[in-house]
């Protein structure tokens, strides 16, 4: 891991349906590999379409909230933790997701697009009868009914989260192939105020880039884009700052001197 990274921004725990991991063991690899401050953002994702595992990715905020600051005191000396949440967005939730924010003194909200049209690409029938670029495009689309529909996060999450399970996962995929549809994500993102994260997620599925990829990142700088968190995605300990070698690297080569971090909502730019 490269020691320009120090902040890894975007990991779950037990409190996420989806990880098996005690916040503690997320903490302890944390300091382990020498972070000095992480972010956990536990998944809320309300109306979640119903699966084979009916899988239930609702939250309890107030347990969340109050065993992280029963770990923010015991490793206060060792490791910065702050309070996140990943929205999972759809567009009739916006007001929900107003009055929840108003709630809570979360430090850090990353909104990302989980569910698509009442489906979601994690699982194969998503894809089943299509061809895999409508199926992305329909993806891309959803981004900015999201957008229309609420924009205070902090920042828009693995923009390109669907080519994580897309049959041929990104080999068929590139930015200049949904340029359009891209920029105008990109555009409205940077005009809503809010910021991207380089996801290294990506790396650990097996596509060889991050999510967003590259070229993906590239173009958002060169928009104008300054609000940029790097998070791993992780949802046990081995996957924790997982590449961030890789991000640092990247980031330089599309032109950022920094990258972000939020406490109490508000960014904080750190020298790349």
């Amino acid at each position: 891991m490269s020691d320009q990274l120090l902040w890894d921004c975007h990991m779950h725990s037990s409190f996420s349906v989806d990880s098996p991991t005690p916040m503690e063991d997320m903490i302890r690899k944390s300091i382990e590999q020498g972070l000095s401050g992480i972010c956990f953002t536990e998944h809320l994702d309300p109306d979640y379409p119903d699966t084979p595992e009916k899988i239930d990715f609702s939250l309890d905020i107030p347990a969340y909230y109050q065993k992280l600051q029963e770990l923010r005191q015991k490793y206060h000396s060792e490791l910065d933790l702050r309070f996140g949440i990943e929205l999972g967005l759809q567009p009739h939730l916006g007001d929900y997701f107003h009055s929840l924010l108003k709630k809570f003194p979360f430090d850090f909200v990353i909104g990302s697009s989980h569910i698509v049209h009442g489906a979601d690409p994690y699982y194969p029938n998503f894809f089943e009868g299509r061809r895999e670029s409508e199926c992305y495009m329909e993806y891309f689309e959803s981004i900015l009914e999201n957008l229309a529909a609420f924009s205070e996060m902090d920042v828009y999450g693995h923009i390109d989260y669907v080519v994580r399970y897309g049959p041929n996962q990104n080999r068929e995929y590139s930015y200049s192939r949904y340029q359009d549809i891209l920029d105008e994500i990109l555009r409205t993102v940077i005009s809503k105020g809010c910021g991207i994260e380089l996801n290294t997620g990506g790396f650990h599925y097996g596509l060889g880039e991050p999510n967003p990829c590259r070229a993906v990142l590239k173009r958002y700088h060169q928009l104008g884009g300054e609000i940029i968190t790097i998070g791993a995605d992780a949802h046990t300990p081995d996957k924790v700052a997982y590449a961030f070698d890789k991000a640092y690297n990247i980031l330089k080569d599309c032109g950022f001197r920094y990258y972000t971090t939020f406490k109490d909502r508000k960014p904080e730019f750190i020298k790349l």
